[in-house]
């Protein structure tokens, strides 16, 4: 034989040996990292799900310990039922879940990996392949006033409110967030202050309070609100939340306001000081008494603060300008002329009471309904000019109904105060925050609407 071919016939064998070599290492390239890759991609999702997780449950527990414990528990869970074990033969696990704090900030950090059996690149001496994944989640810090309306017409539901109301509550951070409680009828109660500069609330104590709640007397929505647009704003500008939010339950359109009046009598509705007293006025009061603003009962300050009384009205007129919550010394400063009373838009109010027992049913009650409407819509207005985000939740039938005076609804006006994309036009305001309106229309539907109001909140924190 030709020793040449010979040498020739031996290095076309090692060319084909070698290229067979290559061949199979590119195949089990292929096939291995193709199923690495897979395996990766459903690692980056439970990973995503864990932190996500971890994020929401970090608000559970009563200190920092029990928090972190929660938030681990939950990322766990959720990385189990986003990627099985024995996925693609792999044995995906958590490597490690840290939770930090950071003044009203909670970091949550997610990492897994998921090793998994070469086949065909074993020829390359590789036994493994190790696909790792990691993601982050921020909860942010938040600032929230919860409003609850315990007018008379929630008397039979209202044990229902009170069990959703504290079933929200216990969807926040008690070290982290910031809440201030609030409930209104014919006036209007702060029963927890926020805290100004310090983290966290008291939800032991606002249990308490919500426990106690007596169903009863007017709907003043606008003293709920301003309150909670107030005790928002308690909160010094430097230490403020990066999330501010109000959440507003009710279950009728608003009726009720509170003012400063001038009355024919001067002596009338004077406290002992000699100040000038400030109430709510009723559309729907037949006594048309001046209620305790600062107190959700129906209860008449004084009998000479009737606005009718022996067939005589006794105050003069309605104010120009929502006075309620100004000095009682100077209870028409005009430098606390914020919101209007007497206008045009939306609706039109004039400053007449009335003039006889046959008009009272008319003016008064026409002004007083339209004024509280505007006012509510006009104060929550405000509160999203400042960038809070205000959430709505009604109850019942009645929200259905229109006005004995006006073609809106109290849906439409929970709906303008949360400025919806589905609220009438007249009030859609595109340069401030969409919040969320939710309907329950029986009291079983009222619990899942504040987990749905809770579960938006919680989104816009991350």
């Amino acid at each position: 034989m030709n020793p040449k071919l010979s040498r020739q016939r031996g290095a076309v064998a090692i060319m084909v040996a070698v290229s067979m070599f290559v061949l199979l290492a590119v195949v089990g390239l292929c096939v291995d990292a193709g199923l690495a890759y897979l395996v990766k991609a459903r690692l980056n999702a439970a990973v995503d799900s864990a932190a996500l997780a971890g994020a929401r449950a970090v608000t559970n527990g009563n200190n920092q310990t029990e928090q972190i414990a929660s938030a681990r528990a939950a990322a766990a869970d959720f990385f189990a039922a986003n990627i099985p074990n024995n996925y693609l033969l792999s044995s995906p696990r958590i490597t490690s879940t840290s939770v930090t704090f950071n003044g009203g900030q909670a970091t949550i950090d997610v990492v897994a990996e998921a090793p998994m059996p070469v086949s065909i690149m074993q020829i390359m001496n590789f036994t493994t392949l190790t696909p790792v994944a990691a993601a982050q989640t921020i909860r942010n810090d938040l600032d929230m006033a919860l409003v609850i309306d315990t007018s008379g017409s929630l008397l039979q539901s209202g044990a229902t409110v009170r069990t959703s109301a504290k079933s929200f509550l216990n969807k926040f951070n008690i070290t982290q967030d910031r809440v201030a409680l609030i409930h209104f009828a014919s006036g209007a109660e702060t029963d927890v202050t926020i805290n100004p500069t310090t983290r966290g609330f008291n939800r032991t104590t606002m249990t308490s309070k919500i426990n106690s709640y007596v169903f009863t007397g007017g709907t003043a929505s606008v003293e709920g609100m301003w309150n909670a647009r107030d005790q928002l704003n308690q909160v010094p500008l430097a230490s403020r939340s990066t999330t501010r939010v109000i959440v507003f339950f009710s279950d009728g359109a608003p009726t009720a306001f509170g003012s400063y009046m001038s009355f024919t009598n001067s002596n009338d509705c004077k406290d002992v000081l000699g100040r000038d007293i400030a109430g709510t006025l009723d559309s729907l009061d037949a006594t048309f008494g001046l209620s305790k603003m600062d107190d959700s009962d129906n209860v008449i300050i004084k009998e000479s603060c009737r606005i009718y009384r022996n067939s005589t009205y006794t105050a003069r007129r309605l104010p120009d300008w929502y006075n309620a919550h100004n000095d009682a010394r100077t209870p028409n400063d005009t430098s606390k002329r914020e919101f209007p009373i007497v206008g045009s838009w939306p609706r039109t109010v004039t400053a007449d009471i009335g003039s006889g027992a046959g008009s009272r049913n008319d003016m008064y009650r026409r002004n007083i309904e339209r004024a509280s409407r505007n006012l509510a819509e006009a104060i929550a207005s405000s509160a999203r000019d400042q960038g809070i985000v205000v959430f709505t939740l009604g109850l019942g039938a009645a929200l259905k109904t229109r006005g004995d005076y006006d073609s809106d609804t109290g849906e439409m006006i929970l709906k303008c105060m949360a400025n919806t994309a589905d609220a009438p036009q007249r009030c859609q305001t595109p340069n401030q925050p969409v919040g969320m309106y939710c309907y329950a229309a029986t009291d079983n539907d009222l619990t899942p609407c504040f987990s749905r109001l809770a579960s938006a909140i919680l989104r816009i924190t991350k």
